[in-house]
């Protein structure tokens, strides 16, 4: 059964600004989503996305402006923001010595979100099954990926945070990532996705290109 996200809420920026050793990297940048709905960030690698994906999660602060969880900044309570958001960053966070399974179980774990059944849908879905007691140090790279995708989606989080999510994947894989994204957005779900290739996000997907309000270029 598809997790439903029953009480509605937004992701908001207002006119936020971003500095990095008191220099100016972006200025004015909004945005807001609503439950169902996707936000793109496009560009070419360098461009700022995965920036404004730690600024969304409340990793980094911006020098000016706020990012709002409905009406409320999310600086005035960072655990609970945290604990509504699942973030992929470029890395993995797997532990090459733990199995597929293992890593996936224990970063969940961690954060209070593990739920059996959840990670066992999510590693069907991924097709993971038949890997799930293998130590990641023999995974592809690849693998390791969609071990890290499964986490994702067994959290439960209404918003997902992902950064070049489809780095390693083939066409299927991506396809089922695809899939994902869609039965999330169909539950109420949230998706902010850092990406310069074509992929499918919905009815709903908007599109924000972080070299409209950059102040420099070459950003992380």
């Amino acid at each position: 059964m598809n997790q439903v996200y029953p009480t509605p809420k937004s992701l908001t920026a207002r006119e936020i600004s971003i500095s990095r050793n008191g220099r100016p990297i972006f200025a004015k940048l909004s945005m807001v989503i609503f439950p169902g709905q996707s936000l793109r960030l496009i560009g070419p690698n360098g461009c700022g996305k995965s920036t404004i994906l730690r600024v969304l999660a409340g990793l980094l602060s911006p020098s000016k402006g706020h990012v709002y969880w409905e009406d409320t900044p999310i600086n005035k309570d960072l655990s609970s923001h945290g604990s509504r958001i699942a973030y992929l960053g470029h890395k993995n966070a797997i532990k090459l010595s733990l199995t597929a399974r293992e890593n996936a179980k224990n970063l969940l774990t961690a954060s209070g979100r593990y739920s059996k059944a959840s990670l066992d849908r999510a590693f069907k879905m991924l097709e993971l099954e038949h890997l799930a007691s293998l130590p990641a140090g023999l995974l592809s790279a690849g693998q390791r990926r969609r071990v890290s995708i499964a986490r994702v989606i067994a959290s439960c989080c209404p918003l997902w945070l992902l950064d070049e999510p489809t780095v390693g994947l083939d066409y299927s894989a991506t396809k089922t990532l695809e899939n994902a994204i869609s039965l999330h957005l169909a539950s109420g779900g949230m998706v902010i996705f850092a990406t310069h290739i074509n992929i499918n996000l919905g009815r709903d997907d908007k599109t924000l290109d972080p070299r409209d309000f950059a102040c420099s270029i070459k950003l992380g």
